[in-house]
């Protein structure tokens, strides 16, 4: 999987590029806007920077330039560039931070009490992962069956 760096102006991808598998870290998570700061992190982390402004993508040892301005547009951009926006068979990235995901253990998932599982997450949800980093749970709901359509329609029109 990539290992990507978006800047400010592409925000909208983290949870798409998340949920496909790769590593999409956003730079205002980070606290940086500058591009001076942004090129640091990328050549730091080796990380392909994504971004809207083409100073920035010209600065960059490896970038992906976008000209769209909406989120889905500018993931047909990312696959017409070869990024395989395929979702991953179980999540393994947190939306929220990047943080890697582990699969919740039955037992732990299914407790009588419930002590092991927040209230936002079904109680019919037996397929359950939870970020290392920073403790978010994360399952297949119809969320994940939205963005599958999404990214199904995205590679189409990219092959176009």
């Amino acid at each position: 999987m990539a290992r990507i760096l978006l800047d400010a102006m592409c925000g909208g991808l983290r949870g798409f590029l998340r949920m496909c598998g790769h590593d999409a870290a956003y730079a205002l998570d980070r606290g940086v806007e500058e591009d001076k700061a942004v090129l640091t992190i990328a050549d730091a982390e080796d990380r392909t920077v994504v971004t809207r402004d083409e100073r920035l993508a010209a600065r960059a040892d490896d970038a992906i330039l976008l000209t769209e301005r909406e989120p889905v547009d500018q993931l047909v951009e990312l696959a017409a560039a070869g990024l395989d926006l395929t979702l991953d068979a179980e999540p393994s990235r947190c939306g929220r931070c990047n943080g890697r995901l582990e699969r919740v253990a039955e037992g732990d998932a299914n407790d009588a009490d419930r002590t092991a599982r927040p209230d936002y997450v079904p109680d019919d949800t037996d397929d359950l992962w939870r970020c290392a980093s920073c403790g978010q749970y994360f399952w297949k709901g119809s969320h994940w069956e939205r963005v599958e359509r999404t990214l199904a329609e995205v590679r189409g029109r990219a092959e176009e």
